[in-house]
């Protein structure tokens, strides 16, 4: 009879097979620096040729009018909150809710139309987008505004969305949807309380990369919300956002006004960078489960 207290010999492995396993292991590390070294090197560049001109009054003041030193991009900062948030509104629910219904009920033929219609819509130029606005809400109000703006990015938004939901949904197993039924949850309530809630995290990723991608979109805002050198907070008023402001700033003959084009491009960076932290910081304690 074998003694228990004596452990069994591990299997040796061959130097060949240590030798592989190291190399895959470094050329896996070395894709993943290849990949993200660009991304540092951007915002490196960045933050070399922008944070010289951070200040103060950068933050908090409206830009000043050509030849007066200073003047800062508070204005656009508030607009493209604005804005942002009017395409957020507007765009995350249809989103997500187009989503649910091609995971859940979208087998016919109006559900590849609708998947069709999302993947085209994914690569249609955003100028193109920024046209649509320019014609559905800007030429009908008669004049630019953040609402128009905001239209146009939740365009953007909605397909991005609603293939991201569509695919985390199909990712959650079959027997979760069973295990409800067999207790007599509707299958309404299944999707929204059980098999929503089981992929917001994919969901949620699905959300932050077409907002990542619509925060620094220029050309729409050029047909739509176009831009403006004052403070506004009215959604039916020609508003700024930063990248408006960049792009004005970047194409100017004047050395200050590129400085400060700089310091806004980084701004936008770490707007963005911060915003989709704070979600995902929200997610992980679980305060968006709790809102679904």
């Amino acid at each position: 009879m074998s003694d228990p207290t004596v452990r069994p010999a591990m299997p040796t492995v061959s130097l060949l097979r240590r030798m592989i396993d190291g190399l895959a292991t470094a050329v896996a590390a070395g894709s993943v620096l290849l990949v993200l070294l660009p991304l540092i090197a951007i915002f490196g560049y960045l933050v070399y040729k922008g944070f010289g001109a951070l200040n103060w009054t950068f933050l908090t003041q409206t830009p000043k009018p050509v030849g007066e030193a200073g003047g800062g991009m508070a204005n656009a900062i508030g607009g493209s909150m604005l804005i942002l948030g009017i395409a957020s509104i507007l765009g995350v629910p249809l989103g997500i809710g187009a989503g649910i219904y091609l995971a859940e009920y979208g087998r016919g033929h109006f559900g590849d139309l609708i998947r069709f219609t999302a993947d085209v819509l994914n690569g249609v130029p955003s100028i193109v987008i920024g046209i649509v606005g320019y014609s559905i809400i800007v030429l009908t109000q008669k004049h630019f505004s953040a609402l128009a703006g905001g239209v146009a990015l939740a365009i953007m938004m909605v397909p991005t969305i609603t293939r991201a939901t569509e695919e985390m949904l199909l990712l959650v197993p079959i027997q979760v949807r069973e295990a409800a039924y067999g207790l007599g949850v509707a299958r309404w309530r299944t999707t929204i309380s059980i098999t929503l809630r089981t992929a917001t995290s994919g969901v949620i990723t699905g959300v932050m990369l077409a907002f990542a991608r619509i925060a620094g979109e220029t050309a729409p805002l050029l047909f739509t919300a176009f831009g403006n050198q004052y403070w506004n907070w009215r959604i039916n008023q020609p508003t700024a956002a930063l990248p408006l402001q960049i792009f004005t700033y970047a194409i100017s003959p004047f050395d200050e006004w590129h400085r400060q084009a700089w310091a806004g491009a980084l701004i936008l960076i770490v707007l963005i960078v911060v915003a989709v932290t704070a979600v995902r910081i929200a997610a992980a304690r679980g305060m968006v489960k709790g809102v679904i």
